[in-house]
């Protein structure tokens, strides 16, 4: 329970971080105006088009009487909404990581500058990080996709499928969450996907309660703008303390100087030149 109150605390520190630097905080709100509109739109048009859909993959019950008819295809529609919603929460922090990354990788950079010690760079050309940033997001959605499909399914589960299915749905959404963020400041680090997969899996607490918060707040609309800056900043804390990095005496007054329990050590990581 330890790392699941440290996950969260990493998130109200980034919060304050970037509260505390207003031009950090204004940088970083870009990136996520312009993909909140392709978003909004896009949630919009599917809004407008559940219920069709629903009415398209269920032509079997046509003849049903009500109030089965309406049931399932009420049901199925709030399941296709959700099922969108849940795929928006996820992409949008890869695609407003992908618009902004000069600006992100820039911001995580004065973090850590601001907590002391040696502030790691990639030494990779922009269009090189870019193209590594898609390909592992790409990775990482193929990922989401398949548990979204199977949550998907188990939703139709009777009692489960609206309780425990939810609840589940919301610990993979902060997982991956986690991962897309923290993935920022650990590339800077040199650290390729497959290791940042296995360096999260170690401290799977920590995670869960830097992201499933953050996913909560992603829903409510417009707050996942506002919140992005200082998500970017708070995963880099988040980063520097799976890494086992001591803070400095940097302006950060809430830098946390524990390492958390069962912290990996920080091993020379392979290298992203790939």
């Amino acid at each position: 329970m330890r790392d699941l109150g440290a996950g969260f605390s990493h998130l109200i520190k980034g919060q304050r971080w970037v509260a505390r630097h207003g031009k950090w905080f204004g940088i970083g709100l870009l990136p996520g105006l312009i993909t909140l509109f392709l978003y909004a739109g896009a949630l919009v048009g599917l809004g407008y088009g559940a219920d069709d859909l629903a009415d398209w993959v269920t032509p079997f019950a046509d003849g049903w009487s009500s109030p089965w008819l309406g049931l399932l295809r009420t049901t199925l529609t709030v399941l296709v909404f959700a099922f969108g919603l849940f795929l928006a929460v996820i992409t949008f922090t890869a695609v407003t990581l992908l618009v902004g990354q000069p600006f992100y990788e820039s911001l995580s950079e004065e973090v850590d500058r601001a907590e002391g010690g040696e502030v790691p760079e990639s030494g990779l050309p922009l269009w090189r990080e870019l193209w590594i940033s898609a390909r592992d997001s790409v990775r990482i959605l193929v990922r989401v996709a398949l548990y979204a499909v199977l949550l998907f399914a188990l939703g139709f589960i009777p009692v489960a499928g609206q309780t425990v299915v939810p609840l589940i749905g919301f610990c993979v959404t902060g997982y991956f969450l986690a991962e897309e963020l923290t993935a920022v400041a650990l590339q800077r680090r040199g650290m390729v996907l497959k290791d940042r997969l296995v360096l999260l899996r170690g401290r799977r607490l920590m995670i869960l309660g830097f992201g499933v918060p953050l996913g909560l707040a992603f829903l409510v609309p417009f707050v996942a703008v506002f919140l992005m800056p200082g998500a970017v900043a708070g995963a880099t804390l988040l980063a520097r303390d799976l890494m086992g990095e001591d803070g400095g005496d940097g302006d950060d007054e809430d830098a946390d100087d524990e390492e958390g329990e069962g912290a990996l050590p920080a091993s020379p990581p392979h290298r992203v030149n790939d």
